[in-house]
C-alpha cells in the first residue's frame, strides 16, 4: 500500500498590517492637490473678471 503525503502551505504566525504611505502619490495628497488647483483656478478667473486684465498683466509680467 502506498502512503501519500500532502503538502500544505505554512500559516503565518503574524498578519502584516498594511499602512498607507505618509508621502508620495497617495489618495489624500492627490485629493488635496486637486482641491488646491481648483481653488487657484477659480481665484484666477475671479481676478481676471474683477480687474478686467489677465493674470500676467495683473502681476506686472506683461
Amino acid at each position: 500500500m502506498a502512503t501519500f503525503i500532502t503538502m500544505t502551505q505554512p500559516q503565518p504566525s503574524k498578519v502584516p498590517q498594511l499602512q498607507s504611505p505618509k508621502f508620495g502619490f497617495n489618495d489624500y495628497a492627490e485629493r488635496l492637490n486637486g482641491r488646491a488647483a481648483m481653488i487657484g483656478f477659480i481665484l484666477t478667473l475671479a481676478i481676471e473678471y474683477f480687474t478686467g486684465q489677465d493674470l500676467l498683466t495683473w502681476l506686472g509680467l506683461q
